[in-house]
This record gives C-alpha cells, structure tokens and sequence, in this order.
C-alpha cells in the first residue's frame, strides 16, 4: 500500500460526491481492509486536505438524539443490561484458590507447581464468574487432599470462602499427575461438587493443560453451565516473521507459533466452527484470494479462484457457508456466500459504494452484519442471509468491524462516533443490542481500538489496540473490564477467537 493509495481511501469517504476511477475503488477498499494503515495516512493527508474535507453527517436523526440521552441518563441500567445479557451480571462466588502441593519429591515438582498455579488462578480470575479470595486472607494450613480440609478455617472471615479449590501435583517416572478437588466449604456433610485426575508426560505444556481444564471444570459447575474458555485458541495477524503471517495461541496468550508461511500478506483470519481449518484473506501472484489452512493436516488445502479482489471471509454458524467481499466483475466490492467448496456462489449486496467485512449471526445463520460505504463513511448494516431488509445499525461517525456475540443478541463495532476535520473522536469499540439499537462503550482513551471478536462463552472480548504504543491484541470481559495485553512481539491485530 503506497502514500497515494492510503489518501484516495481519505478521499472517498469525506468527499463522496468527488468521481473516483475504477482502479482507486480497488485501492480504496483495499485500504479498507488494513484499517491499520489509517492512523499513518489520516497524518500524511489530514494537513494537505484540511481545506478539502467536509464532515459525512451534519445534524444526527432524531431517534439517534433521543438513544444518547437515554444513554447519558442510564448509565448504569446499560451497564446492568449488558451484565445480563452477557452472563456477567449475577453475583460471583467467592472461590478460594491455595496453591496446589507437591505429591512426589521429584526436583521438577516445583517449576510444574509454579505453572500450573499460576495459570490456573489466572483462568479463575479473568473467568468474569467467580471473586477469588485474596491468598493473604487464607489459613497458614491449606490442603492438598480432602481430609485435610479444615471447614471452619475457609468458611468463616477472614477468607470467608463459598468454595474452595485445592489438590496436589506430583512427578513420578516421567509422568506428571494432578488430582483436583472443588468443595462447597458450607456443606460440611457432603462439601464435593467436583474431583478430577489428570495425568501426562511431564512438561511444562502438560501442567499448563492439566489447569486450563480443571478451570474449566469449576467454571462449567459455577457459572450456570456455560463451558470455560481456558481451552480455546484466539488467531491473529503478526509481522514479527517478516511478513503478515497468520499465527494463533492460547487465550491467554501462551504457546503463540505461526501458522501460514505465504512469504507475502494474509489478513483476516477466521477459524471455523469445528476448529479444523483457518479461512483468511492472502496476497498471491494473481491479486487478493480467499485461502484455506488446515489445522489437521497443518498446510494449505485448496479454495477456487474467485477473480477481482477477495476480503474478509466469515463462517456460517453451522460450518457450511463462507461469506466474503469481492470486486469480481466490479469496480467496487460486494457481499458473497458460497458453499465451503466454493460452490453456489451468490451476490447478497449491490448498492452503490463498496461492502465489506461480513459476519453470520452465530446463532441464528439468519443474519448477515457488514460495513459498507454507501453513505458516504463506513457504517455497519445487518441484512437477512438471502441479503433482503438491509438495515443501517450505526447512526454517524466512521464504524467498521462488526462481531455477533454467541448469544445472538449482541454486536461489537470498532467505532469513531465523532470522525472528521478537528474532531477528537477516538476509535473505541462499542456493544449493541441489535433489537433496540442500544450501546455501551467498552472502551475508553486507550489509543486505537478494532477487530472484536468474542469469545466462545460469550463473557469476554479480544481486539486490537495501540494504547501501549505499538498494535497488539489485548482482552477484556464483555463489559470492559479485566483488560489483559496478550502479545508484546512485533504488530499484532485482526484477532478471531475460536467457536469452542
């Protein structure tokens, strides 16, 4: 992307009325689709243009007045209705979590200690479901098997706890065992809700395993039923190879290793709902294709060559649908769904300006959210999956980046609510409840923040921000708090995060 493109991309959405050619189209979206080039171009062309640009939207509709004071009015009943929504809004257990004991003398005992520990408190902690007493509170006695529980000790103050998880880990011959116990500390008579053993080949990635899924197993039985994410991988764009390369990891942001080696670009990536393979956006000698990497067979599979530019592919809920933007047969991109095959190609969008960044209802595979520039700046609309009842979600300012929550219910948006010449809008992202147009922001001046993508629980969001001064991808609970940065190497962004 060279200075002259990045400023055309400027161009077009502040003085939409001025004739574009074809090719610059082909720029624009393009630039489009590596939002992260804005921040450089807005400082080359801003000066240049200051006389030239003009503000997209004069005078807000008068629904779109009316919803922000409500929201100025109700600050915390918004608040309360995405806690609700978002499984984060009943009251959280009061968990006591001591570090596991050594079983065996085996001298690797402690270093596997130290990581399943830590890992293990950490999955509770960003978990959203449970309030961890602090270990400063807990008896100078802790357990590391039933008998030696001492009820009184943990129920009463100072640690006060409701539950309590505790267990041991030892190294015997090689292999590595964890025996994990969760207690209802009031239920003195029959205290087990949950007992686990895990055993493999000693290794620091067996310990961090061995926690990720006692984790899970405690949030599973104390947050409703709803499945952890301590086991789910989150996949991302990264130059730290050289190149933009797709890379994933742990949700917490352990065990990152790249996983396309193209040796050019690869944007966008999306995992499917099976986790077997990453759809993605790659530079190739014939122009932008939407690729295929299998995670089973660890190289790339075939996907046909659908002509013209091809951005940003989004899975169906059901795994049998691929939806995507294309400049086929266009000066201007579209929205397409075909089969995963490739087959059954249909156009869904065919308004003036171009469509971009799709992505399915999750839950439904009725709804299709997507960014067009139709108006003038990208605004997110969501359509039907057949592309009737196209319908414009934001009111004004510049928002791109759509993500349905698992639910259903929810949109997250990368979103400058105030974008043009002198303003200070900053890009922030926003949660939206699709039926009444209400929203919260979850962010707040913390530099530039884009690319939502929930979680499998529906309790947590992923993103990428520049707010420590180089773009990486960072983490937070569907309401904005518990924010985690997740990588420091390299510019990191455009994050999915797996469906399980």
């Amino acid at each position: 992307m060279n200075p002259g493109a990045e400023a055309r991309w400027y161009i077009v959405h502040q003085e939409r009325e001025e004739s574009l050619q074809s090719n610059s189209y082909r720029d624009t979206i393009l630039s489009y689709a590596v939002p992260f080039f804005r921040k450089r171009m807005e400082q080359r062309v801003r000066p240049a243009l200051g006389h030239r640009l003009i503000t997209a939207y004069g005078r807000a509709p008068g629904w779109a007045l009316g919803l922000f004071l409500i929201f100025l009015c109700s600050a915390a009943y918004s608040q309360d209705w995405v806690k609700t929504g978002t499984s984060l809004g009943t009251e959280k257990v009061r968990l006591a979590v001591p570090d596991f004991k050594p079983s065996t003398a085996d001298p690797q005992n402690a270093a596997l200690l130290k990581t399943f520990n830590d890992t293990l408190w950490n999955d509770l902690d960003v978990s959203g479901v449970v309030e961890l007493v602090s270990k400063s509170f807990y008896p100078l006695q802790v357990p590391g098997q039933p008998p030696e529980v001492n009820f009184i000790a943990w129920n009463q103050p100072p640690p006060n706890a409701a539950m309590l998880a505790f267990g041991n880990l030892g190294i015997a011959n090689g292999k590595l065992t964890v025996q994990g116990w969760l207690y209802d500390t009031k239920n003195i008579q029959s205290p087990q809700v949950l007992g686990k053993q895990y055993g493999d080949t000693a290794s620091d990635a067996a310990a961090r395993v061995m926690a990720h899924k006692f984790a899970d197993e405690i949030i599973f039985r104390l947050g409703g039923g709803i499945s952890g994410i301590a086991e789910s991988q989150i996949f991302f764009v990264s130059d730290r190879s050289g190149h933009k390369e797709i890379w994933g990891m742990d949700y917490d942001g352990s065990n990152q290793h790249q996983i396309t080696r193209l040796g050019s670009i690869a944007l966008s990536p999306r995992i499917s709902p099976d986790g077997s393979r990453v759809a993605f956006s790659g530079l190739t000698k014939v122009g932008w294709e939407i690729m295929m990497y299998s995670l089973d067979l660890n190289r790339p599979v075939s996907f046909p060559h659908m002509g013209g530019t091809n951005l940003s592919p989004a899975w169906s809920g059901d795994g049998t649908k691929l939806a995507f933007a294309s400049s086929r047969g266009s000066d201007q991109t579209e929205i397409y769904v075909c089969d995963v095959s490739g087959a059954n190609l249909h156009r869904m969008t065919t308004d003036k300006g171009p469509d971009v960044g799709p992505g399915w209802n999750r839950k439904t595979n009725a709804q299709i959210a997507f960014v067009s520039g139709r108006t003038g700046l990208p605004q997110v609309y969501t359509m039907e999956a057949d592309g009737t009842n196209q319908q414009r979600l934001t009111d004004q300012g510049y928002a791109v980046s759509p993500s349905w929550a698992p639910n259903g219910q929810f949109l997250t948006l990368a979103w400058i609510r105030k974008y043009g010449p002198g303003e200070p809008g900053a890009s922030d992202i926003y949660l939206m409840d699709i039926a009444s147009k209400q929203w919260v922001q979850l962010t707040h001046d913390g530099g530039r923040n884009d690319y939502p993508s929930w979680s499998p629980d529906g309790r947590h969001v992923v993103f990428q921000s520049n707010r420590s001064g180089s773009l990486e991808i960072w983490s937070m609970l569907a309401d904005g708090t518990k924010v985690q940065q997740l990588t420091f190497t390299g510019r990191n962004t455009q994050p999915n995060w797996s469906w399980k």
